[in-house]
């Protein structure tokens, strides 16, 4: 009886031995994840930063893996990031919403947030995301009259660059405001025209340069690559872009 007893008991032993080991290997399993490669921002698109492959696949043992942790992106392809996630984090379904998700902006350190109020054309027909980086061109509008008829038209004194390289950390709401213009045979239309709140991280000098050109010009955004560069040139005047017009004038 005591030997039989004995031989029991090692093999309990045993058998829950081989167990805590089995659970040890299940838990030392290689699982892949998906990982941020580079931060990104509060409100940046999926497919941006996939695009400029801020995500990569990693494996990690399956008792690392956090909770929710994604694979792919094929379930959070058209969302956004509702906080910063940083590189060497985990992706997660629960980090990733619409743009109306997003808690807070992230404001880069020494920036400063300032928002202006532009037209779908005058953003680049809506393609300007948060974590994009734009130029901003600044027009100066004053009355010019021409010849033959002596009609006054408003026509640009010059556009130049305002800021040459400046980041996107928000896009707001979209309103809709009217607009007068005047139709071919000179009557007067009006036509409503889409504007969004787009802001951005700026310094303080960059702060005044972009409220003073936003009080005095008309703002346009250009959307920047890594490899795009916007010169801090004189800019052009309307001789420039059209000297037969003035050469016509009295």
């Amino acid at each position: 009886m005591a030997v039989l007893i004995a031989l029991i008991g090692t093999a309990l032993i045993v058998v829950y031995v081989q167990g805590i080991d089995a659970r040890a290997a299940e838990g030392q399993e290689l699982v892949e994840v998906l990982v941020a490669t580079e931060t990104l921002e509060s409100g940046e698109s999926v497919s941006a930063a996939q695009e400029a492959g801020k995500f990569d696949t990693k494996e990690v043992r399956r008792d690392d893996v956090v909770e929710g942790a994604l694979s792919s992106t094929s379930s959070i392809s058209d969302l956004v990031a509702t906080g910063a996630i940083y590189p060497g984090e985990q992706l997660i379904a629960k980090k990733f919403g619409t743009l109306g998700d997003t808690a807070s902006l992230v404001i880069p350190d020494e920036k400063m947030a300032v928002s202006v109020e532009l037209t779908d054309w005058e953003r680049v027909a809506g393609f300007v995301n948060p974590g994009n980086e734009v130029a901003i061109f600044g027009t100066a509008i004053s009355p010019v009259r021409l010849a033959p008829n002596g009609d006054e038209t408003k026509l640009g004194d010059w556009t130049r660059v305002v800021l040459g390289r400046v980041q996107v950390v928000g896009v707001g709401t979209t309103s809709v405001t009217s607009r007068t213009t005047r139709s071919d045979d000179g009557e007067q239309v009006v036509e409503e025209v889409p504007k969004t709140i787009l802001t951005l991280a700026v310094s303080q000098a960059e702060a005044e340069k972009l409220i003073h050109a936003d009080r005095t010009t008309e703002l346009t955004f250009a959307l920047l690559t890594d490899d795009s560069a916007a010169q801090d040139e004189p800019g052009v005047g309307l001789g420039g872009v059209m000297p037969e017009l003035f050469k016509a004038a009295p």
